[in-house]
This record gives structure tokens, sequence and C-alpha cells, in this order.
């Protein structure tokens, strides 16, 4: 499976940006679907995941309220709906599928990252 994420881009503090992520080239029939990121000099982290259903989501402490997940099966294509972004949220944004969990190493396919800059 290949994923192409896109979206990302400079926004002020409080603007909004929507990512999204398609996957091709097999199927991702029962996989989940996650956002994680990696900002400069720091690790990667998780961000958000749903399940195939879009039943079960889970999302990163900091970014609940701001951060929506979604997906669109019949597309092949995973959202992350960013609103109220702060210059902390500024990362390189990865998409991933695989189990549904937080941990990188649940993810056997990612993505090429899109970059997201807040400034403030």
């Amino acid at each position: 499976v290949q994923l192409q994420a896109s979206g990302g881009g400079l926004v002020q503090a409080g603007g909004s940006l929507k990512l999204s992520c398609v996957a091709s080239g097999g199927t991702n029939a029962n996989y989940a679907m996650a956002w994680f990121r990696q900002a400069p000099g720091k690790e990667r982290e998780f961000v958000a995941v749903i399940s195939w259903s879009g039943g079960l989501m889970k999302v990163k402490d900091s970014v609940k309220g701001r951060f929506t997940i979604s997906r669109d099966n019949a597309k092949s294509t995973v959202y992350l709906l960013m609103d109220n972004l702060k210059p902390e949220d500024t990362a390189v944004y990865y998409c991933a599928t695989g189990l549904y969990g937080s941990r990188a190493a649940d993810f056997g396919s990612w993505g090429q990252g899109t970059l997201v800059t807040v400034s403030s």
C-alpha cells in the first residue's frame, strides 16, 4: 500500500488546515489509519487513529477538541481537520495504515509526510 499525504502549508496561529492521505496500490481493507507528527529535533508522536469502520477513534490529548480525524473508504482517504492551530503543532505530519493503536509499531505502511508550519 502506498500512501500520499497532502494539505500541509503555512498558517497563522488560530487558523485551520485539512490534511488528506490517499491509499493506493493495494488494499487497506479492515485496516486502521492514523496520523503521526514529528517536530524538528523531536521524536515522531501519535496524533490520531481511526478504525476501518470509523466507529473507533482516538486523539492525542493535546489536540482534543481541535483536531478531527475522519475517513472515506470509498475514496481510500483519511483526513485530519486541524482547527485553532498553535505554533507547537508545527511538524511534519505522516499518515499510516495498520492495526488500530497509537504506537508507530502498529502501522506497517507510511506516507511521505506533509509539512505544517504554524506562525505566531
